[in-house]
């Protein structure tokens, strides 16, 4: 399944539960215009269409990646240049984290500024040898937005955060991936087959308990919240993708999920 938009491409796998969206500006580096920003929005809003309409959960994982030499390259500056009303400067960050199943970021080339921040958001980053990042921002005499360096800090911790963000300094992905910025570093042959790999594995999961532990794990990010983790349990031992995984344990076979 395929939608046509301008400067993504949106496709949707339903035989695996997998859909992509590939962003499509590579001769400006898929830098974040207000056309893309707005289509990046409207992409994963098809996929909440299509697990709205299923009877369970359609999208199983949904994989972001960018065309030619970039994954992204950040805000397009030409618009700052030019005094263009920026649109959607923040919601194109919330897209993936607020999407209720998992994204995978396929980053390849060059991943700065509001790229990197967009990768922020999503929930597993696997690079390219050749990747780099960093938040430029400060050069431009402003600080990262869309929840960035909070989502940074999170990640890399306080002081790392602030050097990358101060320094505009970039790092190559074996650093991205000490710092935890990316889990994983591939040959930027072998990239796209252990993307499909990965979501492969995580689309043959139970839905409700791979989205359920993706809601514990940004929960923690304020505090312990033991008593969400609970309930979530408790809620999901109620479901039939849980009567299913222990019917299929206990007569030896594979289980068939569909995220009820």
């Amino acid at each position: 399944m395929r939608q046509e938009f301008e400067t993504i491409q949106w496709s949707f796998d339903e035989s695996r539960g997998v859909g992509r969206i590939v962003l499509d500006r590579p001769d400006s580096l898929n830098a974040l215009s207000g056309t893309i920003r707005r289509e990046i929005i409207e992409g994963f809003a098809e996929f909440e269409r299509l697990d709205e309409a299923a009877d369970g959960v359609a999208v199983r994982a949904v994989v972001v990646s960018g065309a030619g030499d970039a994954f992204c390259a950040g805000a397009d500056v030409t618009e700052f240049a030019e005094g263009t009303e920026l649109t959607h400067p923040e919601l194109v960050y919330e897209a993936p984290s607020e999407f209720a199943g998992p994204v995978v970021a396929e980053i390849d080339g060059y991943c700065l500024g509001g790229g990197l921040v967009f990768a922020l958001h999503c929930d597993i980053r696997l690079a390219s040898e050749r990747s780099e990042f960093g938040l430029p921002e400060v050069d431009l005499g402003i600080p990262a937005i869309g929840g960035g360096l909070g989502a940074l800090r999170a990640t890399v911790g306080p002081g790392r955060a602030k050097r990358l963000a101060v320094t505009g300094e970039r790092v190559d992905a074996e650093q991205a991936a000490t710092d935890g910025i990316v889990d994983e570093v591939y040959s930027r042959e072998t990239l796209s087959a252990a993307v499909d790999e990965l979501v492969d594995t995580i689309a043959s999961k139970p839905p409700l308990a791979v989205r359920s532990s993706l809601d514990i794990v940004d929960a923690y990010r304020s505090a312990p919240p033991e008593q969400f983790e609970r309930r979530e349990s408790q809620r999901l031992r109620e479901s039939e993708d849980y009567r299913e995984a222990v019917a299929a344990f206990r007569e030896d076979r594979e289980p068939e999920f569909t995220g009820q």
